[in-house]
């Protein structure tokens, strides 16, 4: 049996950072579809939910798994017939470097991790977002082209790309692609490129959360 009466919110990546803001920021009026790696993170993101008075599924997966992500598809339009948002948050931030001596384990990790876990992805979700008339969101990265984010710049780069050509797409069909740019924000990715970064000069990520949420109306 399918369950239709509450709107379901799809966010990949969401056991920290801008994903965890935004599954608190539509736990009101979402059941939210909550993905990531990480176990602990997403019960913690579950306790918030709940504590907020809404639900979550939490699906712990490797999203760079292509079967597996074909499987979160099916089981999903199984259970629910479809979704009528997907944010897709996860990100894979390499190590900054200079150009010269970028790391092939770090740029195939990011490969993975931006490119192809995207077009996995968007594979997957598309039949749920049309079943729904659904939307998806993804977020552009103002720090491509700069100096030392090779890795990350390139694919977060391609990855936009990707999603470029899928809005263009489907702009007569659906779904509805949009794309938003935030504020730099203290996240854990940041950190690791900024250790020591005074964040009181950066945005609030629950603010950003807040933001994007308005953006869909």
């Amino acid at each position: 049996m399918t369950e239709t009466a509450q709107k379901t919110a799809l966010i990949t990546g969401a056991s920290r950072g801008l994903g965890s803001a935004l599954a608190l920021a539509l736990a009101p009026t979402h059941h939210i579809i909550a993905v990531a790696r990480t176990q602990g993170g997403l019960e913690d993101l579950d306790d918030n939910i709940k504590a907020l008075g809404g639900t979550a599924t939490l699906v712990p997966m490797d999203l760079t798994d292509e079967g597996a992500c074909e499987y979160l598809g099916s089981s999903l339009a199984q259970r629910w017939g479809g979704v009528d948002l997907w944010a897709h948050t996860a990100i894979h931030g390499a190590p900054l470097t200079p150009a010269a001596h970028i790391d092939n384990k770090d740029f195939d990790k990011s490969l993975a991790g931006n490119v192809n876990m995207t077009r996995f992805l968007i594979r997957a979700v598309e039949p749920l977002l049309r079943a729904k008339q659904g939307r998806a969101m993804f977020f552009d990265d103002t720090t491509i082209g700069e100096k030392f984010y090779g890795s990350y710049g390139a694919t977060k780069a391609a990855q936009i790309a990707i999603v470029k050509n899928w809005q263009a797409e489907t702009v007569n069909t659906g779904p509805e692609v949009l794309i938003s740019a935030p504020d730099a924000m203290g996240t854990g990715l940041r950190a690791r490129f900024f250790p020591g970064e005074d964040k009181s000069t950066l945005a609030d990520i629950r603010a950003e959360a807040t933001k994007v949420v308005s953006l869909l109306g």
